[in-house]
């Protein structure tokens, strides 16, 4: 690969060399790691028994300017990896840690490299599920590319306007992109896909929309997960309505939503939890189910 593209901006940099520039979102010629390591928070299927192996990039795709994880998604914090190291980090993940799947948080920058890591491991006898973990924001000609890696698919929806995608994210052309990518995975393994949805404060609408393209245009068996968790971060502590909590009357409204659209598979989180639960989808919350990181 010469030039990057594999994100929807296609922004072309000729990253993949030591002398070569940086992408839109950061990211060089090397694996770029904020940390790693046995997680229970995540959904039921992907935590399962022994918990998921997620692996944390640095640089994202996307400028969320509420981004809790801004040191390493905006700033770049983290540490550079050759593809053998990051190798080493997933053999050591299945072997010694003993963990359900590796699950790749926000992958897309560097693909390529995950891709040589996963085939020495295979030439290992190492063979794990893979998590794509994404903000939704992907190509699916890149989804198509990358497939192996794709065993669970685990998608945000954030919004259904690309205004505020924009005005946001900086993310132009967001909506297309999700939902493309949502209906690419669900017509390739509907059982290994959760569509998340966080709502977001002055936004609850998007997220009901959101559910209402998925109910009409791909099915309402999709398993969702219904987030509340959102708190002010970064440049949202200065931006309204970014700037304070969801509150319940939004957060409920899209969980009356879900059950109105006919949507019985998911999750729902506790409404101002500090450590927000999760609850099966129309059913009161159980102590049993772990939080969203």
């Amino acid at each position: 690969m010469n030039v990057c593209e594999l994100c929807p901006r296609r922004c072309r940099a000729d990253r993949f060399r030591v002398d070569g520039r940086p992408g839109f979102c950061g990211a060089g010629d090397k694996v770029r790691i904020f940390r790693w390591g046995p997680h229970f928070g995540e959904e039921p299927p992907i935590t399962g028994e022994r918990g998921s192996g997620c692996i944390f990039f640095s640089r994202c795709t996307m400028k969320c300017l509420y981004c809790q994880n801004s040191p390493w998604s905006w700033r770049g914090e983290g540490q550079d990896k050759s593809v053998g190291e990051l190798a080493a980090i997933m053999r050591d993940l299945a072997l010694k840690d003993r963990i359900e799947n590796w699950n790749l948080v926000s992958p897309t920058p560097y693909l390529p490299f995950i891709r040589e890591a996963a085939a020495s491991l295979r030439g290992e006898g190492i063979v794990l599920p893979f998590v794509w973990n994404s903000s939704g924001f992907e190509r699916v000609e890149t989804l198509e590319e990358y497939a192996e890696l794709c065993d669970w698919a685990l998608f945000d929806l954030r919004y259904s306007s690309d205004e505020t995608a924009v005005k946001v994210s900086a993310s132009q052309g967001y909506v297309a992109a999700a939902r493309s990518a949502v209906k690419w995975a669900w017509n390739r393994r509907p059982d290994r896909l959760i569509v998340r949805l966080l709502v977001l404060p002055g936004h609850a609408d998007e997220a009901i929309e959101n559910l209402a393209w998925l109910a009409t245009e791909v099915s309402s068996e999709v398993p969702v997960s219904i987030m509340s968790q959102f708190t002010p971060a970064y440049k949202a502590l200065n931006t309204p309505p970014f700037d304070r909590c969801v509150t319940e009357e939004e957060y409920e409204s899209v969980v009356e939503a879900a059950d109105d659209f006919g949507f019985n598979n998911g999750w729902t989180q506790g409404f101002g939890a500090a450590d927000p639960k999760l609850a099966l989808l129309g059913e009161n919350m159980s102590p049993d189910h772990g939080t969203v990181a």
